[in-house]
C-alpha cells in the first residue's frame, strides 16, 4: 500500500488530486488491484474493486467501504482539511474557528457569545472568507493553465507537513535531490554520509533521506536514535539535533523518546 511516507509528508496523490477527490479524500486508481480501486488520499488505504468488505454483520463494496473508513478513522474531510498546517489552509486560527462554527451551523449570536466581538464583526469574518474563496479559485485557475502551457514544470520534492519553516531551502527539485544523494551518499542511499554540508538546501536534502531509516509510529530511545544515525555519521549529535530542527522527528523533553513527527 502507498501510505503516507515516512517522513510524514502527504503523498502526491494529494496535491494531485481534484478539488472534487480532495472534498471526497480518496480516488478511483486503476491501477490499485486487479479491477482497480479506491485509495484514500490521507492514509494510502486501499480497498480493491471487486472485493466485499464485512463489518459488523453488514457487508459493502469497496467505495462504500472507503467512505466508512474515511469517516472512521479520520473523522470527515472537512476536519481533516481544517486542521493542517495554516501553511496548507492559508486560514489563521481565528478564521478556523469561525469556518468549523459556520460549518456545525452556529448563529452569529451564539459566535458572538463564545469569541466575543460583535455580530457586525462575524459579518465582516464572513465577507472576508467569501472574498478568500473566490480568489483562491482565480490563483487555482491561473496556476492549472500555468502547468497545461509548461511542458514539463520542474517537479519539487513534497515539503513535509511537520516543516518548522517554508523558504526556498525548500525549493528541490526531484533533480536536484537525486543529485544532491550520489554526491553525499557515494556507497549508495543506505551507505554513510560522506559529509555533512553546510549549506541548508543540502542539510535538508540529507534529513528527508535519512528519515527513511526511521519507522513512524515506532517509539525510539536516545541511544536506539544515535546508533541509526551513526551508521550514516559519527557525529549522530549533530544529526540528531537538526531532525528536531527541521521538524523530521519529535521528543520528550527528557529525550527519553524519540519518534518520527507525523
Amino acid at each position: 500500500m502507498n501510505k503516507v511516507n515516512k517522513t510524514g509528508e502527504l503523498s502526491e496523490r494529494f496535491w494531485e488530486a481534484s478539488l472534487e477527490e480532495l472534498k471526497k479524500g480518496y480516488i478511483e486508481d486503476p491501477q490499485a488491484g486487479p479491477f482497480g480501486g479506491f485509495v484514500c488520499l490521507i492514509d494510502g488505504e486501499i480497498y480493491e474493486k471487486g472485493q466485499i468488505y464485512a463489518e459488523d454483520g453488514s457487508f459493502y463494496e469497496a467505495e462504500r467501504y472507503m467512505q466508512m473508513h474515511i469517516r472512521r478513522q479520520h473523522g470527515s474531510m472537512f476536519h481533516y482539511l481544517l486542521t493542517l498546517d495554516k501553511k496548507w489552509t492559508g486560514l489563521t486560527e481565528l478564521q478556523s474557528s469561525l469556518v468549523q462554527d459556520f460549518y456545525e451551523g452556529k448563529s452569529d449570536t451564539e459566535i458572538v457569545a463564545k469569541a466575543g466581538g460583535s455580530k457586525s464583526t462575524i459579518r465582516n469574518h464572513r465577507f472576508a472568507l467569501r472574498e478568500k474563496a473566490k480568489q483562491a479559485r482565480v490563483f487555482l485557475a491561473v496556476m492549472e493553465l500555468l502547468e497545461q502551457q509548461q511542458q514539463e514544470p520542474s517537479p519539487f520534492i513534497p515539503i513535509h507537513r511537520t516543516a518548522t519553516m517554508l523558504d526556498e531551502r525548500y525549493a528541490i527539485t526531484e533533480q536536484e535531490n537525486e543529485l544532491l544523494l550520489k554526491q553525499y551518499f557515494p556507497e549508495g542511499p543506505d551507505g554513510p554520509l560522506s559529509e555533512f554540508p553546510r549549506r541548508e538546501k543540502r542539510k535538508i536534502v540529507i534529513m528527508r533521506h535519512l528519515m527513511q531509516r526511521f519507522e513512524p509510529g515506532t517509539i525510539y530511545t536516545e541511544k536506539q536514535v544515535n546508533e541509526l544515525l551513526e551508521q550514516a555519521y559519527p557525529d549522530y549529535v549533530t544529526l540528531r539535533r537538526y531532525l528536531i530542527e527541521y521538524g523530521y522527528m519529535d521528543r520528550k523533553e527528557d529525550g527519553s523518546e524519540y519518534w518520527v513527527k507525523q
